[in-house]
């Protein structure tokens, strides 16, 4: 028997690759001879260089950067053997970088994610694959072209400072000394966020409050996104502020959909091509996948769904592990064989994570052992 086991990470938790062990280690003590292949997966954010490492190889590099609020870090991203580079931008600018305290999208900084970005250009790349997810920041991708060469002016032909703040007072913007590869380079964006940049559905309004921005606030950096995006337009650039997805990261979208001619695809599907996943699939017998909650989303452009939808087309079974599940409706759940919730006891949230792994095991292999009495019976 072929089983492929797929599983995004469970947050805070498990990454992927460690839920596919865990998934193996429950089923094998059922079917040691199956023929296992683990594949961990992602849909755009953390942990996608992680995933398509393990799947691809290639080599890390590590580079000085700027954090949100200037201050300097190390930071990585993967560079891939036929001329790619995959940059996750919450290595530059996430907000697990900054305290609860900390959290500020006036002033948070993209600027880290454009020196990513240019020392990738100059290792001479010819695409590069971003993963937009978990940023601190609001700033409409501002600190990160201002790293790639770009400047930005007030009325008095001042500079602007760092942050989405900074934005409202905008006038003039000059690309002479735009980093020269950045047109030359293909830029794919994934993304599991469809938010315009501004609008009660804006990256402002939806996402900065869990970045810490008061109403007020909101309605600032809403106004100056909206005043950026104008600008830019009055400069000759393409008007892509209602795009699906240019809200995702704070603006991030929209800046490498303006400047760097990206294209934005869901996350899943990005790095389920790259990772051949339809033709691992139609190899197994049984498709395992999972996260760490089951809902609403799932369908959404999320691992267990995208999966899920890729088995029942090649007509393989697949199973759900995930850690709960909530309002998944009728049709959603039907677009698996079967869905399992691996905490196993009432507890407290830290031992819940704590146990991640041997909950999982345990329900892979309770699994197995329903399958086994399956084949079994008459």
């Amino acid at each position: 028997m072929k089983i492929l086991i797929a599983p995004d990470s469970f947050k805070e938790s498990l990454e992927a690759l460690d839920v596919c062990h865990a998934i193996q280690a429950g089923f094998s003590q059922v079917f040691p001879d199956a023929d296992y292949k683990l594949l961990p997966m992602a849909d755009g954010g953390e942990g996608t260089s992680a995933v398509l490492s393990y799947v691809l190889g290639g080599r890390w590099k590590e580079v000085r950067v700027h954090d949100p609020l200037m201050r300097p870090i190390s930071a990585k991203y993967l560079l891939l053997p036929d001329e790619t580079a995959v940059i996750e931008i919450a290595q530059a600018c996430g907000l697990h970088l900054l305290t609860v305290a900390e959290r500020n999208p006036v002033i948070a900084s993209s600027y880290g994610v454009g020196e990513l970005i240019a020392d990738a250009l100059e290792e001479g790349v010819k695409r590069i694959i971003i993963g937009l997810g978990g940023s601190a920041t609001n700033d409409a991708g501002l600190g990160m072209l201002m790293a790639l060469g770009m400047t930005f002016h007030d009325s008095d032909v001042n500079k602007l400072s760092q942050g989405g703040g900074e934005l409202a007072n905008l006038q003039r913007l000059d690309a002479t000394s735009f980093h020269v590869s950045v047109l030359e380079t293909v830029f794919e964006v994934a993304c599991d966020v469809t938010n315009p940049l501004c609008g009660e559905l804006g990256a402002s309004a939806i996402f900065g409050p869990q970045k810490g921005a008061s109403s007020q606030q909101i309605n600032d950096l809403d106004k100056a996104l909206s005043h950026f995006a104008s600008v830019c337009e009055q400069h000759g650039y393409q008007n892509y502020q209602e795009i699906a997805g240019a809200g995702a990261a704070g603006g991030l979208g929209y800046a490498l959909m303006t400047f760097c001619n990206a294209q934005l695809k869901s996350g899943f599907d990005t790095v389920a091509k790259v990772a051949n996943l339809s033709q691992h699939i139609a190899n197994a017998d049984l498709v395992i996948t999972g996260e760490g909650k089951l809902d609403a989303q799932t369908a959404m452009g999320k691992v267990a769904g995208g999966i899920s939808q890729l088995a029942k087309a090649s007509h393989t079974p697949v199973i759900a592990i995930c850690g709960s599940v909530d309002g998944l409706k009728p049709a959603q759940t039907s677009q698996f064989d079967v869905i399992m919730p691996s905490i196993q006891k009432i507890d407290t949230i830290d031992n819940v994570f704590k146990n991640a792994y041997r909950n999982i095991e345990t329900t892979a292999a309770n699994i197995a052992a329903a399958i086994r009495l399956g084949q079994s019976m008459r």
